[in-house]
């Protein structure tokens, strides 16, 4: 018996990386999952390693950015397990640049993953959430539901060439607690975990600095100096980066039943440093 059983997940960005390990956790404790990626590749691999492990999951393959994908991501958990119960907004990458130096195309790329995707998809949840818990409660029946959204210490106290980011991760955070007010009265609870540095290919130690990944036609920059790296853990008081499996656990946190009375809040993952 899992912690989860018989809820269903949304997981944005669950290809690779922290949103992968999230998919697996949730799986691992019961919830059957829509995995999404922008890639089909990476997708299909974690919807394998899900059933593999004995779960059930179903791909959802597109970038959060597009119009149309909110609909489709809500409408694939609604057609294949029936609703939605946990909603994990946690697509999104870095394009950085001085604030001088950035363009409209920057700002305006990472607003819309961090920020207008995770909104357009809640909105897209809204109705099945609603008529699920109209239902519910003709039945005498209290479902409660999570959604957890995906923000950074970055947008909590800023970073040195990440004006887009920042504000991105920022508004996350006020997305997180109006619809914590909006939502309460469906018995859903809204929170927000801000990652401090996780080791992931975003943040991987590049000696060369030439380190890409593709993003729908652009070639982002990703990784960061070995000497930096070793610098910013330093800073940190447990002395090293997050995995993305304890970023995964304190996702986890907020979809656990201990968490029914937490809400509107943003808890920070980041080994002490702030």
């Amino acid at each position: 018996m899992g912690t989860l059983d018989g809820k269903t997940a949304l997981v944005s960005g669950s290809g690779r990386g922290i949103g992968q390990a999230i998919a697996l956790k949730l799986a691992q404790q019961g919830a059957r999952v829509v995995v999404n990626d922008l890639d089909p590749d990476p997708a299909e691999e974690t919807v394998r390693l899900i059933k593999t492990s004995g779960g059930d999951a179903v791909a959802c393959v597109g970038s959060v950015t597009d119009d149309g994908f909110a609909d489709r991501f809500a409408a694939t958990a609604a057609d294949t397990f029936g609703g939605v119960d946990i909603v994990i907004n946690n697509a999104g990458y870095t394009w950085d640049n001085v604030v001088q130096k950035m363009t409209d195309e920057q700002w305006d790329a990472i607003i819309d993953v961090h920020l207008k995707a995770p909104f357009r998809i809640l909105r897209a949840v809204q109705p099945i959430i609603s008529a699920r818990v109209k239902e519910e409660r003709a039945r005498g029946v209290h479902v409660q539901r999570k959604v957890v959204n995906i923000s950074s210490i970055a947008g909590l106290s800023g970073n040195a060439g990440q004006a887009n980011y920042g504000a991105a991760k920022a508004g996350v955070v006020g997305l997180t607690r109006t619809l914590a007010k909006e939502w309460g009265r469906y018995g859903v609870n809204v929170n927000a975990v801000a990652f401090g540095l996780i080791r992931t290919r975003l943040t991987e130690a590049t000696a060369g600095g030439d380190a890409t990944i593709d993003v729908q036609g652009r070639e982002i920059k990703v990784g960061v100096n070995p000497d930096l790296l070793s610098a910013m853990e330093r800073m940190i008081p447990l002395g090293r980066a997050g995995t993305p499996q304890e970023a995964a656990g304190a996702v986890y946190l907020l979809c656990t039943p201990e968490s029914d009375y937490i809400s509107g809040e943003v808890i920070v993952c980041g080994g002490g440093y702030r």
